[in-house]
């Protein structure tokens, strides 16, 4: 039989404040193809609640969100409702050209693989609720003005509102409660993007996200849900009446806005680690599972960044070397690549996650048919790491290395 290892650590309760330099919350789930093999969770969910956290807790994953919209991507491609290498300006409604390149089509394919010639200087997350996403593709500052579509890697958050845009258009449905059905429905997985879906119960549990000061920045719900969980509209009302197919693939936050527990992230990975099925439930067949793990890009000199350039650190060059369909592929063993905080040399696939100060990883070893994913509170200041371009502290949980006395504590 499988063992089953749960550790809680909730240190000194009466204590004020967190560890300092430590996270507030982290949490660890190792698993297989059959199910979870061990679980770790240390601190608080809720600070001033003085809640601990566990693995059944909701929390904004960030761009790991990037990887279960590329399985809802798959299933209507597999249903014939989307095309990975299609025009994408007829579906839209609208021309989506980069300005300098106006013969070279923008595909989901593109958009998936960070490779459609976008930038995040224009922004993304701020649309309103009546604003529509094409106003921000018509500044020049969401194109890169060097590069032709196809022809090179950027990491772009604003691709992701796109293909949520497509999405919907192709369904006529709001892109939310779509991915509920697509996706976290079928497997049991409570979560939603941007809460909106999600019951009140659900929402009382979301983690609190901190800076580096413990001041709460996301999610900070006091046992309610939120009373808005999009950005209002320019009167500052907040009725989803006015959501429009595809006119505002941004509001429900598809680049990084998944609320989703570290156990339902392992049942995702699960998923991949068996092809397309898990328990019983199939959603992507094993070519679809291929087509999203096989690198799109890989990198040399010249043919892409190997950071986020938009708003990201340079210190972190060489943490993108390899990318698929919103998959990133670790281990990539050339100059200029630093893509391995477990540092065996071992090729996993999966995706890592970076906002208002947690830190997250989803990692499959898929020959092995092993996986982790952990994620970790208050780290916006978070110490680099000695082996790769990920912080230490992502270091540390991908191997399952023990923290040390009172780290991801009071």
């Amino acid at each position: 039989m499988r063992r089953l290892r749960v550790a809680l650590c909730v240190a000194a309760l009466a204590a004020g404040g967190a560890h300092a330099g430590g996270p507030v919350a982290e949490v660890r789930v190792a698993f297989d193809r059959d199910g979870v093999v061990a679980t770790d969770a240390r601190g608080y969910a809720d600070l001033a609640a003085r809640r601990a956290v566990s693995a059944d807790d909701p929390v904004r994953i960030a761009s790991i969100s990037k990887l279960v919209v590329a399985i809802g991507v798959l299933r209507l491609v597999e249903q014939g409702k989307l095309d990975l290498d299609a025009d994408l300006s007829p579906l839209l409604g609208w021309r989506l050209r980069h300005p300098a390149y106006p013969d070279a089509p923008v595909t989901l394919r593109l958009l998936l693989s960070h490779r459609a010639g976008l930038t995040d200087a224009a922004g993304y997350h701020a649309v309103p609720l009546d604003g529509e996403l094409r106003e921000i593709l018509a500044d020049p500052r969401a194109w890169d003005a060097a590069h032709a579509p196809g022809t090179h890697f950027r990491y772009a958050n604003l691709g992701f509102p796109l293909v949520a845009a497509a999405m919907e258009k192709a369904t006529g449905e709001r892109f939310d409660r779509l991915m509920d059905r697509l996706v976290l429905r079928p497997l049991g997985i409570v979560g939603c993007f941007n809460w909106a879906a999600c019951d009140e119960r659900t929402a009382a549990r979301a983690v609190v996200l901190y800076d580096a000061q413990r001041r709460p920045v996301r999610d900070d719900h006091r046992g309610r849900k939120p009373a808005c969980a999009v950005n209002p509209a320019r009167d500052g009302r907040c009725d989803l009446a006015r959501w429009r197919p595809g006119a505002n693939g941004a509001l429900f936050s598809p680049q990084g806005g998944l609320r989703i527990s570290a156990n339902g992230l392992a049942r995702i990975g699960r998923l991949l680690l068996r092809d397309g099925e898990v328990d019983g439930v199939r959603l992507l067949t094993p070519a679809s599972v291929r087509t999203m793990t096989h690198p799109a890009w890989t990198y040399a000199r010249g043919n892409g960044a190997t950071y986020e350039e938009d708003g990201g650190d340079p210190a972190k060059r060489g943490f993108y070397c390899r990318y698929g369909l919103a998959v990133q592929v670790l281990a990539t063993g050339r100059e200029g690549c630093r893509d391995d905080p477990f540092g065996d040399g071992i090729a996993r696939i999966g995706h890592a996650g970076a906002a208002y100060g947690l830190l997250s990883g989803l990692w499959l070893d898929r020959e092995r048919g092993t996986g982790v994913v952990y994620f970790a509170t208050g780290m916006t200041d978070a110490p680099a790491g000695t082996r790769s371009a990920f912080s230490a502290v992502e270091e540390r949980l991908a191997r399952g290395e023990d923290p040390g006395p009172g780290r991801g504590s009071e």
